[in-house]
């Protein structure tokens, strides 16, 4: 095959949401090359956001500025995740398509990375913060389109089990960042310039790897899921939902308020972790705290895999509810331990706060039918308190001169969380809309060679597929 009948058998960079395909009822067997090659970018949002979190302590000591400053890392960074997921992300996520987002964030990823160079050069906190918020924007967008992704490409069934094994992925990156932090930013010496260009190093070998990606992306066969699959798959299983007006789905609203404070929670916990590691056990140093916070991140990993494995026999909103509760009471007893057993209190927070993004973003998003992406816009956008409470934790451990004692804070925020993994399990309209997703066999029946010619983009949908479209829309 010649390099022009090659790239006209690549998927296209568009789609026609009102046209239907067999997306929505791909087989496992099917959806998983599309998923293991989305699950790649989980890895590198997980890389910078460890990076990130090693970046904070680092910056606070070669630019010597105060804990509260140094937190405008996180604010750049998820304070794209708004402007993303619910602004043009999002609208090229509707009009255009999922290969298309996720070429368009690994771009503009891989051009936030390379702006790390100048900002190294100048010595610029300022400038670090702007890298950061491009390098934030390309990763939401990569989220706009990677989560709603994994819990639709195969059977509803599996959406949670999928997106939590792939998540772990990102957890292995946050191992991998900080332990790459540890030995590249706390090296000793006493040259701020010779400590920053490690940075700029380490973000030029990031950038050119992600456009590397991008071109992967681009030749790729990436199965699309249209809004019209989405409404048949939310018919076959028996949720009237996705009639309703958009802005009468408050059960997407909680789950957004939960995503929100959640993550916000989540990222001072792991922005601060370091300070907090050196402040409550005397004598530790800069380099092991970062350690400490890979070992940490390792038992995150953990806990996602074996979140996805209990999933497989127990129900995902059970697991969300024991998994939250746990994280509550161990950050809560951080507060007032110090030494050895503070460390293992937030060992034991993140290892439990694993499966909670990715179960709230695939339970959140059920039973939204066409309006899926939009719902999924808000669920990521979500992720933008990790710009708020982080702030808000410095400033406490600023005033108070104690970070442990800061940690009540990120506390507060995930009990606020909580709320939404009770209601999912006790309130009866919650429940019932993601159980019959969760009981659907769409996709678990073997497929047809039509289905195959579909997964690959070529061909249109099998006539039996078109038809039982066509019955959605009658009774539409």
């Amino acid at each position: 095959m010649g390099f022009k009948e090659f790239m006209k058998s690549r998927s296209g960079l568009r789609i026609d949401n009102k046209k239907t395909t067999s997306a929505a009822t791909l087989t496992l067997r099917q959806s998983l090359w599309p998923l293991t090659l989305v699950t790649i970018l989980f890895f590198l949002w997980g890389f910078a956001y460890g990076l990130l979190d090693t970046l904070n302590k680092h910056f606070q000591n070669t630019l010597h500025i105060d804990r509260g400053r140094s937190s405008g890392l996180q604010a750049a960074y998820f304070g794209a995740y708004p402007l993303a997921s619910l602004g043009y992300a999002n609208w090229i996520l509707r009009h255009y398509g999922y290969k298309t987002v996720f070429i368009f964030g690994l771009v503009l990823y891989g051009i936030g990375a390379l702006c790390m160079w100048p900002a190294g050069l100048h010595q610029s906190f300022g400038g670090f913060c702007g890298a950061t918020f491009v390098i934030g924007s390309g990763l939401g967008s990569l989220e706009t389109a990677a989560n709603p992704y994994l819990t639709v490409c195969g059977p509803p069934r599996y959406s949670e089990i999928r997106i939590n094994f792939a998540q772990a992925f990102n957890a292995i990156g946050t191992v991998v960042g900080p332990v790459l932090g540890s030995y590249a930013f706390f090296t000793e010496t006493s040259d701020d310039v010779a400590a920053l260009q490690r940075v700029q190093w380490v973000y030029l070998a990031i950038g050119i790897f992600v456009f590397c990606l991008a071109a992967v992306f681009f030749v790729s066969n990436i199965p699309e899921v249209t809004d019209e699959d989405m409404a048949f798959q939310v018919a076959q299983t028996h949720v009237d939902e996705q009639d309703k007006p958009f802005w009468k789905h408050y059960k997407l609203f909680h789950a957004t308020l939960s995503q929100f404070t959640y993550t916000g929670a989540q990222v001072a916990i792991a922005g601060y972790f370091i300070n907090y590691a050196t402040e409550t056990w005397p004598g530790t140093s800069n380099a092991t705290a970062a350690k400490y916070l890979a070992g940490a991140q390792g038992a995150f990993a953990v806990g996602r895999f074996l979140g996805s494995g209990i999933m497989k026999y127990v129900k995902a909103r059970w697991v969300f509810l024991v998994y939250l509760s746990c994280t509550v009471a161990f950050l809560a007893a951080s507060v007032t331990q110090t030494m050895q057993s503070g460390i293992a209190m937030l060992f034991l927070t993140l290892f439990f706060e694993s499966v909670c993004f990715p179960t709230i973003m695939a339970l959140g998003i059920r039973g939204l039918g066409r309006h899926y992406k939009r719902g999924s816009g808000f669920l990521v956008g979500g992720v933008c308190g990790g710009a708020i409470v982080p702030p808000i934790l410095g400033h406490v451990a600023d005033m108070r001169n104690d970070t442990g004692f800061a940690f009540i804070v990120p506390t507060m925020f995930m009990v606020v969380a909580w709320t939404y993994a009770v209601a999912v399990n006790f309130v009866p309209s919650y429940v019932s809309t993601v159980d019959k997703v969760g009981e659907s066999t769409l996709g678990l029946e073997g497929p047809d060679s039509k289905d195959e010619e579909a997964v690959m983009g070529t061909h249109e949908a099998s006539t039996t597929v078109d038809e039982k479209h066509e019955a959605v829309h009658v009774e539409r």
